[in-house]
């Protein structure tokens, strides 16, 4: 039987077509392969877990990490064979490279990657209906990188479904911040905020489809400013004023953000974290590095102090907070003192959760450039001692919530029969044996014991919590 085209998948078509959706990389990428789904779902696109037999194949990259594009090309090669195998069936597969890696590298995909019909950067994605249909009329590859991040936040049509009883939502893209180390401002372009209403509009739709928990997204999600909403008069909005507006939402129980830069932390959103019941204690806060003399060639615009002191601040705020935060060892000019200001901080903080990353060069960025390049071996025993101060840390904090009872949101089953996994306020992985007809609900748990990267919990006498 021959498979018909993606581009003729129509509503009302007796034959769904397959669409692959691969996501590297970041939370902001998981919610833009969301996005693309809902958007060529009304073309009669249903999703698979494989690209062998796909109609539509999408790569969605990330630039974070040393040799990004590379990976991508190698899944291509992995992809090409699979397009090969179902033309010679007399079926068709479209491929198309989108994200960071494309926003980067475009051209260059098209040249290396022949099997590549569509290049289309993160604020383009919403036109992704339109290339499809383009490249039903005319052969040949379509390349769409132009920023118009804005343009992006006003085509996206609020109706979108859900998985589950979670779900990102984004708020703010790009960044203004260029540290030397990063590609976000060149991928992401510069920051751009979205408007009260339209986040408003889509909270509360997820709302009415079930959704208890939502988190705001962005680069430097509490870079995020605006007007009041329509009706309201006053000063502009920052992230705590948009959070104690989205808390009203009825069905809304817990609100997060990530990911926050220490430079746009301000008080308002700090009393947030304290006052506001809905907004969980959990903050990622990236510090990157302890010594003033690395943050300031990584262009952090903050101190190791500054940072600190920030952290005693919301503490004080919400005693209970839970802390996460970046970490990158081994940067250019990083010397033994460097590193363990580094470790003396982390000593600090006390974190209870945190990712960390050897150095790698981004193309493009100042970082990549800089003398005193620091030695591959060097990295690696670096980082290996400040993942077991963290790995410590994080289950100190998981050991302190034995005996605790925590609200945990029931989101789905889990590996064993009867089980349920949900997630704590601080944000961990919580499970117990539990009835499936409480998904969806917040339960009180007694925590009862910890794995590597979960908690074991029971039901609470007066369990249920909202």
């Amino acid at each position: 039987m021959v498979s018909r085209k993606p581009t003729d998948a129509h509503p009302g078509h007796d034959q769904p077509k397959k669409l692959f959706i691969k996501t590297y990389g970041c939370q902001m990428n998981v919610y833009d392969s969301e996005r693309m789904a809902g958007l060529l779902k009304p073309l009669g696109y249903q999703e698979t877990e494989t690209s062998e037999d796909a109609d539509l194949v999408i790569l969605n990259t990330c630039h974070i990490r040393e040799k990004a594009a590379e990976k991508v090309y190698s899944d291509l090669g992995r992809i090409r064979k699979h397009k090969e195998t179902k033309e010679g069936q007399g079926g068709e597969m479209k491929v198309a490279v989108a994200g960071c890696v494309a926003q980067a590298e475009g051209a260059e995909i098209t040249t290396r990657a022949p099997i590549v019909d569509m290049v289309f950067g993160p604020q383009t994605y919403h036109r992704l209906p339109e290339m499809i249909a383009r490249a039903a009329r005319a052969r040949g590859e379509i390349l769409e990188t132009d920023f118009a991040v804005e343009e992006k936040f006003d085509a996206l049509a609020t109706i979108r479904e859900i998985k589950g009883y979670s779900a990102f939502v984004t708020i703010q893209e790009g960044c203004d911040k260029f540290c030397t180390f990063c590609v976000v401002p060149y991928t992401r372009g510069e920051e751009v905020s979205r408007s009260v209403d339209a986040i408003t509009a889509e909270v509360r739709m997820l709302a009415v489809r079930g959704l208890r928990e939502v988190t705001l997204l962005g680069q430097n999600v509490n870079a995020w400013h605006g007007a009041p909403p329509k009706g309201d008069s006053g000063e502009e909005w920052g992230l705590g004023e948009l959070v104690r507006h989205l808390a009203k939402i009825d069905g809304i129980e817990r609100i997060r953000f990530t990911t926050s830069h220490p430079r746009d932390m301000d008080k308002g959103l700090i009393a947030a974290l304290g006052e506001e019941p809905k907004l969980m204690p959990y903050l990622h806060l990236p510090v990157q590095a302890g010594s003033d003399k690395i943050l300031k060639a990584m262009n952090r615009g903050h101190t190791a102090e500054s940072y600190v002191r920030q952290i005693e601040d919301i503490r004080k705020a919400r005693p209970d907070i839970a802390i996460s935060g970046d970490f990158i060892v081994g940067f250019p000019g990083e010397s033994d003192e460097d590193f363990e200001e580094t470790m003396q901080l982390v000593e600090a903080v006390e974190y209870a959760s945190a990712f960390s990353f050897k150095y790698s060069r981004r193309p493009g960025t100042p970082g990549a450039s800089m003398a005193k390049q620091v030695a591959e071996p060097v990295k690696a025993q670096r980082l290996e001692r400040l993942q077991e101060l963290l790995e410590r840390q994080k289950q100190s904090f998981n050991k302190a919530q034995i005996g605790k009872v925590l609200p945990v949101l029931l989101e789905k089953t889990g590996r064993n029969d009867g089980q349920l996994v949900g997630r704590s306020p601080y944000l961990q992985a919580v499970h117990a044996n539990l009835p499936d007809t409480l998904l969806g609900q917040i339960i009180d748990l007694e925590i009862t014991g910890t794995l590597s990267n979960s908690l074991s919990a029971k039901p609470h006498e007066n369990r249920i919590s909202a």
